[in-house]
């Protein structure tokens, strides 16, 4: 199953080179360079996984991760940054961040978490139809 993801760093020279990379392992990679975009379009759309900039002038990848998991805490976050510091990356796991990666990253190293991500994702969403499903049977008057 290919793998959904957006990727959103405000360096265009940064995110395109990496979604031809991620695209030519047979990911399907949607991109955007503004981290508001990125929220309306992981609430518009349905997204395995979000590969999000820790360091982005309109709103910083902390702010970005929070309100993407307060409107669908299923998508999968990874944050990738230049400025990689241990605080910062226990502060994105406490956001909800399933991982913190530095550039330059390793595309097969990214490629594997995204897999990770997806099929944390598939699960969640599974666990969550199969609630849904013993929810209807157990409230249905027969």
């Amino acid at each position: 199953m290919t793998e959904k993801v957006l990727l959103v760093d405000d360096e265009l020279e940064f995110v395109e080179p990496l979604a031809e990379r991620m695209r030519a392992r047979g990911m399907n990679v949607s991109t955007t360079t503004s981290p508001t975009d990125a929220l309306a379009r992981a609430e518009s759309e349905s997204f395995d996984a979000v590969v999000l900039d820790l360091m982005m002038p309109e709103m910083d990848g902390l702010q970005t991760l929070e309100a993407i998991k307060k409107k669908n805490p299923d998508i999968q976050v990874i944050l990738l940054t230049g400025h990689a510091t241990v605080e910062k990356g226990i502060e994105a796991m406490k956001h909800g961040a399933m991982d913190f990666l530095e550039k330059p990253v390793d595309i097969k190293s990214l490629a594997e978490k995204i897999h990770k991500a997806q099929a944390r994702k598939m699960v969640l969403v599974e666990k969550k139809n199969e609630e849904k499903i013993r929810n209807i049977i157990l409230n249905k008057s027969w």
